[in-house]
């Protein structure tokens, strides 16, 4: 009897701890887990995922709100980050690679400052650790934004017609692949409303440029070179002038979709990086 309600209590443990978020496994080898960007399910990794999967164990992240996976309440971003870490240590998972794309990203730099002994090391494609000191006028350091403003009470009320246009027209500026706005736009228009407005503030009122010190496992960037690399660079080194083991790639052509807009670059970089 007890065996089996240590079995119940272990499920339910293991139950709670994935709600933020769904993951695909397949490959074999040294695991590596990949967390998309804001709206993407994992399909974003695909072309990634085919490369890798030879050689490495992918665990293949779409985060709550997104994909078709249910919502949770908020703060969303802490209880993602939280239950990744659970995640890895239910699974057993052995160091670990970290790959993120924009906030998973961030994300995968606020997990290897939080368990600085727990991953080989992470790869963060066109990710900062303080994204709002570059989209918010006149930010200041330690500014806390609230759920509730002006602008996440109108893009609650739009409807659903105002909110896909909106997400086309974002779509151009995100990639340089014509050929994939449809797809950006499209997984934007999928996203639960609450977890779009209120997520995204999750991920502004995070700041982790002073935490950067206490990572202590190499950090590979890999930029967005758009719309040049001269005027980009200076903002990534300040973002990240506190991290002593970073190392810099910048790709030509490209906005902020790397894999969509030079996917070939793209690979070369992963397998560089990723033996």
């Amino acid at each position: 009897m007890k065996k089996i309600l240590l079995m119940l209590l272990t499920s339910v443990t293991l139950a709670s701890a994935q709600k933020s978020f769904q993951v695909e496994i397949t490959g074999k080898g040294d695991p590596v887990l990949l967390f998309p960007g804001f709206t993407c399910p994992g399909e974003v990794w695909k072309e990634t995922v085919d490369q890798l999967s030879k050689t490495h164990e992918c665990h293949i992240f779409t985060f709550a709100g997104f994909g078709g996976v249910a919502p949770i309440d908020t703060p969303w971003f802490s209880t993602v980050k939280k239950d990744v870490i659970a995640y890895v240590k239910q699974k057993n998972l052995k160091s670990p690679t970290l790959l993120g794309h924009s906030i998973g990203g961030t994300l995968s730099l606020w997990l290897a400052s939080d368990e600085p002994g727990m991953f080989k090391k992470a790869i963060v494609v066109d990710g900062l650790p303080g994204p709002a000191a570059l989209m918010v006028p006149n930010y200041k350091k330690g500014q806390v934004m609230p759920y509730d403003n002006p602008q996440t009470k109108s893009i609650l009320e739009m409807d659903d017609a105002a909110f896909g246009q909106m997400a086309a027209q974002t779509a151009p500026f995100m990639s340089l692949n014509p050929d994939k706005h449809a797809l950006i736009a499209e997984w934007v228009r999928q996203a639960d409303r609450k977890t779009y407005v209120y997520g995204y503030m999750d991920f502004l009122n995070t700041d982790l440029r002073d935490d950067l010190e206490k990572i202590k496992i190499p950090v590979i960037v890999i930029g967005a070179a758009s719309p040049s690399r001269e005027m980009v660079e200076p903002n990534y080194r300040k973002q990240y002038e506190k991290l002593k083991d970073v190392k810099f790639e910048f790709i030509e052509n490209s906005a902020h979709f790397i894999m969509f807009d030079q996917p070939a670059i793209f690979l070369e970089k992963i397998a560089e990086n990723i033996p």
